[in-house]
């Protein structure tokens, strides 16, 4: 599986991006997919995911109410939409892929297919 990451850039805060997932290769209808970010200093934090089904995943009220993820089966694509930003979401964000056993979906280590990662800078 190929992951291919896209949308980062530089906004100021209070402004929206919108980050692209496309997957290619071996998929399948029971994969998750993930977003992650790694800020500068920091280990990679878990910030949503997505079920095949289009249940979504998250943990904890840093992105929530801001951060919206889908997905588009038919394309093999993953988004993350990312409105009301601010400076701390600046980091590098990658979308990853694991098959769904239920569990972990919030562990990186259990993600075995990761894009390359798309730089979001927020600016204040």
């Amino acid at each position: 599986v190929q992951l291919q990451a896209s949308g980062g850039g530089l906004v100021q805060a209070g402004g929206s991006l919108r980050l692209s997932c496309a997957a290619s290769g071996r998929t399948g209808n029971n994969y998750v997919m993930g977003w992650f970010r790694q800020a500068p200093g920091k280990e990679r934090e878990f910030v949503k995911a997505i079920t095949w089904s289009g249940r979504t995943i998250y943990y904890g009220d840093s992105v929530q109410g801001r951060f919206t993820i889908s997905r588009d089966n038919a394309k093999n694509t993953v988004y993350l939409q990312m409105n009301s930003l601010r400076p701390e979401d600046t980091a590098v964000y990658y979308c990853a892929t694991k098959e769904d056993n239920g569990s972990g979906y919030s562990l990186s280590k259990r993600y075995g297919y990761w894009g390359q990662g798309t730089l979001v800078t927020v600016s204040s």
